[in-house]
């Protein structure tokens, strides 16, 4: 018998026979699936779905309500005081506010994981302590803007990408753990595993990094090490947790056990290192590396979907673009006005309606007053994603809007 119940009545044990809402509203990939696990249970209530339908046959009902007699009824509005908290730190500020702190913290960033590389290429105790407080202020960040440091991060050159690199990934890793439910004291873990998730790097010779054009197989067997080298480098740093360690080994596994240094594949890979996956791919294809341009963060979106298959967890994967968005932030997009914008921040209401800044117009063919434009309130929608270099724009000029 199937029933239709609003998702604030699921329980643990319920048979979820169908879910009243398009894919990328919730983080599930299975239409249907016995409710076992509390994390999935959080997800559910928090992903933005209204209504599921269950089967009777196959789990659960409501449970009844309790008698008005009952000492353990409690008001409807009334929450516990870990959940006031959490709602009160999703409230984030507008990314203009965000941006002055975060061009100031990318720049201590990069000193702070040049620093801490810089003494471990030299063979020297790691300064985890200075990862710890960095950490922090990221979380921090993050917490009141979820996009300013990723688009201050996206200013990478070739000299510093390794060290931006891992603040974006920390970056991402926080993000996407918020999006997750993960409590507040892991997230800290998932920032520290993605700032120090390739840290194995400065013990593969600078030649071989920076080398233009396609690594011979030999140079490539080298480059595979640094993920056990990072290990070994991390495993006895007191601030260095499991999460830390298991990311720093395992990032670049692969869904379907395609990758290294473990061929681990599926379920046998932690959450975490799944996460890493995602995050550390979505950071590379967004920035210049020495034999490709980055690509746009839509166009990278679209090619992690054509690799999802292989590469990735379709839950974290598609918790991962509700994250970013589908259209991230620094994508350029006409408008149905013939108005160009870029991706300033993503709207509370739906991926499909970011809030963008207008600067350009096709059909005047001139510049036109900038402007901030919510395009969930606004009946312009989306048109097209365009190529910055078909209209000589340099996007990266622009990430601070």
């Amino acid at each position: 018998m199937l029933k239709k119940i609003s998702v604030l009545d699921v329980r643990l044990g319920m048979f979820i026979n169908e879910l009243c809402g398009n894919w990328i509203d919730h983080p599930f990939w299975k239409k249907s699936f016995e409710l076992d696990s509390e994390k999935d249970l959080h997800a559910l209530k928090t992903c933005g779905i209204k209504e599921v339908w269950i089967d009777l046959s196959k789990g659960l009902d409501v449970e009844p309500e309790p008698s008005p007699e009952s000492d353990e009824k409690k008001p409807p509005d009334t929450l516990p005081e870990a959940a006031k908290s959490d709602k009160k730190q999703e409230q984030q500020i507008a990314l203009h506010q965000e941006m002055p702190r975060a061009q100031k913290l990318q720049a201590k960033a990069k000193r702070t994981v040049a620093f801490v590389f810089r003494e471990a290429r030299m063979g020297n105790a790691l300064q985890s302590a200075e990862a710890v407080e960095l950490v922090d202020e990221i979380t921090q960040s993050v917490s009141r803007n979820s996009v300013a440091l990723l688009n201050m991060s996206r200013l990478k050159s070739k000299d510093d990408h390794i060290y931006l690199h891992s603040v974006a990934v920390s970056a991402l890793m926080i993000a996407l753990g918020r999006q997750l439910g993960v409590e507040s004291g892991t997230l800290k873990s998932l920032g520290m595993a993605g700032l120090l998730h390739d840290v194995g790097k400065v013990m593969i010779p600078d030649t071989i990094l920076n080398k233009r054009g396609k690594l011979t197989p030999d140079e490539f067997e080298i480059v595979k090490t640094h993920s056990r080298r990072g290990w070994d480098i991390l495993k006895s740093d007191p601030n260095v947790d499991e999460i830390g360690l298991d990311v720093c080994l395992h990032h670049h596994e692969r869904w379907d056990g395609s990758g290294y240094p473990d061929k681990l594949s599926g379920e046998t890979l932690s959450l975490y290192a799944r996460m890493a996956t995602v995050c550390d791919v979505y950071d590379a294809l967004t920035s210049d590396c020495s034999y490709r341009k980055a690509f746009s963060p839509a166009d990278a979106i679209r090619k992690m979907t054509e690799m999802q298959a292989v590469h990735f967890d379709k839950v974290v994967f598609h918790a991962f673009v509700k994250t970013v968005g589908i259209y991230p932030s620094g994508t350029l997009v006409k408008l149905k006005s013939g108005r160009l914008a870029v991706v300033a921040d993503q709207s509370a209401k739906s991926l499909l309606t970011p809030v963008v800044k207008v600067f350009f117009s096709t059909k005047a063919n001139e510049p036109i007053f900038p402007a901030l434009v919510d395009l969930s309130k606004v009946p312009d929608p989306i048109a097209s994603v365009e190529d910055p270099a078909k209209w000589k724009f340099d996007l990266k000029t622009m990430v601070g809007i």
